[in-house]
């Protein structure tokens, strides 16, 4: 069969013969098609919802070819051609999209209502109960499978014909229903609301297809909303209002006046707040409300704590030495026994040193101290692998530091507040720099203000996911008593990943070890290699023969491949698909939503789930897939936790993540690619906190020049923030 130019879209009439590839989330679908009155198949591929054999369709696409597979029809638009004949009425509906209506109830049915049997399904559907073996029930679900077959179609068909993306629709649609189209007709705002990151774009499409004025005040108000949204998810608690200004003129055609129209009716509704900042130079920042009170109560909290007097326990740096030793059998430094004598004198202390400088050290020595007082001492961390860890090395319990204040998902809200603080002396945060702006909010009102409180961290590691800088804007603002810890001991000298994450913490070249594995000198290494598929089939390497036999570690469960970014070939989308393929030998045993599950996967928990006690970025290996009972069984830590194929969003491959899902971790090796494709994520406390991951080898895979771009760029920890001035003034 001979194809048109690439160029010109062409139409095409026929069936579904076999569906090769279709994502039940987004809709993309690979099928084969048979063309009407001819021999010819051909590949069709895009979106094609609801996609099964036997479905007639009209699709129009554009010809392109692939490499391996030929000739393929991508898809432009695709419509359901309904049947006029009594066989193809009975084609079409046998063709799978209601289920569990078997052959003989279609063959009954059609032969019933002959060629009004669509006419009947879509306009009487109570009708149907004239069929013998069809009740009440069953003419329910052939009628809502219809309605929805085609609900689903239309909505595809409304959003191309304004202009959006329709891979949205399956989104779209699973909140919406057969509903969707005028619900976002009636309120095409709505969707700014229900999808944060995605919604007002296609709002906003919708209303301009609609022919709603630029400046239309509502428009406006998302257009900000939106944009303080973008801001907020980049780690800003607020956006100079100039600068608002200029992107809402660039970005959507909206004129300064607007915007500031627009800013006040936003801050009379309590949606925004509109400061004058008095920092150099002096600007008007525009702040979503709930940052904005995030960062007055950590302020005033912060105060009050200081303000209240402290009586320090008289014990000099002998005893304290003394009490250490006995209860740990741990020899201070000189440096810690300091610390802690001086700590006690303040209400509210920080604790920050790079790797090796005994943080955890201090940690246990402190709470044996507090303890040999007769204090109360609770610990936590922010998240699940992190408070894992601390309890580990702290042979204490340890909370997340949501679940120390009981935080109840049903009303999103937290048991421990200001009118019930928590029952402690001492409260200790590790990893304090992964804490963002609104929790350490939530976590200074439920600490008394008797109590003590320290903040334990390394402030060159990676900010928190979301918006501020919590624990570097506390230290620069010199409120709080902050002791930092710089000698590496003795055992940590001989470790290039301590000294060389401590260079890399300044800014200069980490010391490279020729990559060389078979005489195992040194714990970190770096391999030069130009091409992004070369790093790929490096790190596979690496993962399935040179790691394993040099360093006696397990393909799986002991080497975590760490990298910057999603999309790329060494990003997490392409390097889980490549892993999984070339490290589980299992067969594939499940394929939803476009992913693939087998048994012996390492997978990755993706949102906090407080019924099954398992939490955003706790990792496991994927033990059993019953299809049966559609249960999928994973392993953490040797706990058992089962997920429905319907929960299945819950979890994802972790042969690679990004660096910073690794946060509060620790494995025993990392590997991390460098390549300047990358080049936006590339910054010095990305490297920092990956190498600081790795426990006994660190190995950096590819351009010295993407390493250089990294160490120079440290601009990422200049988030805005007003913590800071609200803390000096």
């Amino acid at each position: 069969m001979s194809c048109p130019s690439a160029l010109h879209p062409v139409t095409l009439e026929g069936h579904i013969e076999k569906v090769s590839f279709h994502n039940r989330e987004n809709q993309f679908t690979i099928a084969q098609f048979q063309l009407t009155g001819t021999d010819n198949r051909v590949t069709v591929l895009g979106l094609l919802p609801h996609a099964h054999p036997g479905s007639v369709l009209r699709i129009t696409g554009t010809w392109e070819t692939h490499a391996r597979y030929g000739q393929q029809l991508r898809i432009v638009s695709a419509e359901t051609v309904l049947p006029s004949s009594i066989d193809g009425i009975r084609q079409y509906l046998a063709s799978g999209f209601v289920k569990g209506v078997g052959p003989r109830i279609i063959a009954r049915l059609v032969a019933h209502f002959q060629g009004e049997t669509l006419a009947v399904i879509e306009n009487a559907p109570a009708r149907l109960s004239e069929v013998r073996g069809i009740g009440r029930q069953t003419a329910r679900r052939i009628s809502e499978a219809w309605r929805t077959e085609h609900a689903f179609r239309g909505l595809v068909r409304f959003l191309q014909e304004n202009g959006v993306n329709t891979l949205y629709a399956g989104r779209i649609f699973a909140a919406y229903g057969a509903e969707s189209i005028s619900v976002i007709q009636n309120d095409p705002l709505r969707l700014s609301h229900d999808f944060p990151r995605i919604g007002f774009t296609i709002a906003d499409a919708v209303m301009q297809h609609s022919g709603v004025p630029l400046d239309d005040p509502r428009r406006v108000e998302s257009c900000i909303l939106h944009l303080l949204g973008q801001s907020l998810n980049d780690g800003n608690t607020y956006v100079p209002a100039t600068d608002l200004a200029e992107r809402c003129r660039l970005m959507f055609k909206i004129d300064e006046a607007s915007v500031a129209t627009a800013c006040r009716n936003l801050e009379e509704a309590d949606e925004v707040v509109i400061e004058d900042r008095s920092i150099d130079p002096p600007r008007q920042a525009v702040y979503l409300s709930a940052l904005h009170r995030g960062e007055n109560t950590i302020a005033a909290r912060i105060k009050a704590l200081l303000s209240f007097p402290v009586r320090p326990p008289e014990m000099d740096r002998n005893r304290i030495a003394a009490q250490v030793l006995a209860r740990l059998a741990i020899a201070l430094s000189s440096e810690q026994t300091a610390v802690i004598a001086n700590i006690f004198a303040f209400r509210v202390a920080i604790v920050t040193g790079g790797p090796g400088t005994g943080k955890t050290t201090l940690i246990r020595s402190i709470t044996a101290v507090f303890e040999s007082l007769g204090k109360k001492i609770v610990l936590a961390a922010p998240t699940g692998k992190a408070a894992r860890r601390l309890a580990q090395v702290s042979g204490r319990k340890a909370h997340t530091i949501h679940r120390l204040l009981g935080y109840n998902p049903v009303e999103d809200g937290f048991e421990h507040n200001a009118d019930n603080p928590l029952q402690a002396d001492v409260v200790i945060i590790d990893e304090a720099s992964m804490v963002d702006t609104l929790l350490m909010a939530q976590l200074l009102q439920a600490v008394h203000v008797s109590s003590r409180m320290i903040l334990v961290g390394d402030v060159c590691q990676l900010p928190s996911v979301g918006a501020g800088n919590v624990l570097a804007d506390l230290i620069r603002s010199q409120a709080i008593r902050t002791f930092e810890l710089n000698e590496i001991f003795r055992q940590d000298r001989q470790s290039a990943i301590i000294l060389n994450a401590h260079r890399v913490r300044r800014g200069t070249q980490p010391v490279i070890a020729p990559s060389d594995f078979s005489g195992q000198t040194t714990d970190f290494y770096f391999i030069d290699e130009q091409r992004p598929e070369a790093v790929l089939e490096t790190i596979v390497e690496l993962c399935r023969h040179v790691i394993p036999k040099h360093f006696a570690l397990d393909s799986i469960n002991d080497i975590q491949v760490l990298t910057p970014m999603h999309k790329g070939v060494v990003g997490t989308i392409n390097l889980n698909r490549v892993l999984q393929e070339r490290l589980n030998p299992h067969p594939e045993g499940l394929r939803i939503g476009g992913r693939s599950f087998k048994a012996g996967d390492k997978v990755m928990h993706l949102k906090n789930n407080y019924r099954k006690d398992v939490y955003n970025g706790d990792s496991g290996i994927l033990r059993s897939i019953d299809k049966r009972k559609e249960i999928v069984a994973v392993e953490y830590d040797g706990r058992i936790v089962e997920y429905e194929f319907t929960e299945l969003e819950e979890i994802g491959p972790a042969y690679a993540v990004t660096v910073h899902k690794s946060q509060g971790a620790e494995y025993p090796a990392v590997i991390l690619p460098l390549v300047t494709q990358h080049f936006v994520m590339l910054q010095r406390n990305l490297l920092y906190t990956a190498i600081t991951r790795g426990k006994q080898l660190v190995v950096l895979i590819g351009t010295h020049k993407a390493l250089d771009i990294a160490l120079r760029n440290d601009r990422p920890r200049q988030r805005l923030s007003g913590l800071t001035e609200r803390l000096i003034h």
